[in-house]
């Protein structure tokens, strides 16, 4: 049996939170912790494990509430990008990951938990400059040109 068939399958959202309060529209960007399960210090939108029972568009809602703090009613579901994959031999982990983009309408009320250390707000050609989770940039396409809802 090779490596990649040993990978465990695990699904999970990534949200990209826009706020368009300013000049540019800008998104948001959080540090993951010393506390979360991997890729600690590197940046990420709002993720989290779809968990069992859960669909992707509720499990994305869940992971808004508890990382940013924002209720269901300050953030709208903008479009649903489709899955990107990505294989993580270290992890023992076949990501597919559900990306996400939601318009957020009282970014001022961001506030972030224990998953993460930092948040920025950044223009979306910034993204390069960071060391984000594998396949950010992937995903951060995906849900741009994804389907409209």
């Amino acid at each position: 049996m090779s490596t990649s068939e040993t990978l465990r399958p695990t699904h999970v959202v990534t949200c990209f939170l826009e706020r368009t309060d300013e000049q540019l529209p800008r998104i948001l960007l959080v540090q993951r912790s010393q506390r979360v399960g991997s890729y600690h210090g590197r940046w990420a939108g709002i993720s989290g494990f779809v968990e069992s029972g859960v669909t992707p568009d509720e499990q994305a809602f869940v992971e808004i509430g508890e990382e940013t703090a924002l209720l269901p009613e300050e953030v709208r579901m903008l479009k649903r990008g489709a899955v990107v994959e990505y294989k993580d031999e270290a992890l023992g982990r076949h990501f597919y990951i559900h990306p996400f983009l939601f318009h957020v309408f009282a970014p001022t009320h961001v506030k972030i938990d224990w998953e993460a250390t930092e948040m920025r707000w950044i223009q979306p050609s910034e993204l390069l400059q960071y060391e984000t989770v594998p396949m950010l940039p992937e995903a951060f396409a995906s849900a741009i040109n994804g389907e409209t809802l």
